[in-house]
């Protein structure tokens, strides 16, 4: 009995060791390798587009092309005549087929004025990405970009 108690703090205090020699994961991982490898969305993708409206608007913030991962992506988001902005509407997906739900990926990071990851991690390549959100008078903004991640 002694003799198997004695192997297990050994074996713990070995993963201890193991554990804490191991690097630290770079990132939050925004979209995943096998995520990248998907089909192309089929059909047209809704892009911005700004009329006379007093809706929201959501604006990406810094560089989206040849931008090394881990990146920090920022999104500014604008409500106008008093309203403010509602984060429960927020919706981002990543424009594949079939799409990727990346919303509960970025709650963390978001507030009413917008999104701001440090450290997203994306593969290389290019990633259309759709961001949709409403303000508290219910008025709606879409707005979709590609990040272009260099190998």
């Amino acid at each position: 009995m002694r003799r198997s108690l004695l192997q297990a703090v050994v074996l713990s205090a070995a993963f201890a060791v193991l554990a804490a020699g191991s690097p630290a994961k770079a990132g939050t991982v925004l979209i995943s390798a096998d995520e990248a490898k998907l089909p192309p969305p089929k059909g047209a993708v809704s892009v911005a587009s700004r009329g006379i409206t007093r809706g929201p608007k959501i604006e990406l913030i810094g560089r989206a092309d040849n931008v090394k991962s881990p990146m920090h992506l920022a999104l500014k988001f604008e409500s106008f005549g008093g309203a403010k902005i509602d984060v429960e509407s927020l919706k981002v997906q990543y424009l594949k087929s079939p799409a990727v739900d990346l919303t509960p990926r970025l709650k963390p990071f978001v507030q009413p004025t917008g999104i701001d990851i440090p450290d997203a991690e994306l593969p290389p390549g290019d990633h259309l990405i759709r961001v949709d959100v409403k303000d508290s008078d219910g008025r709606t903004a879409t707005t979709s970009f590609t990040l272009k991640v260099a190998p």
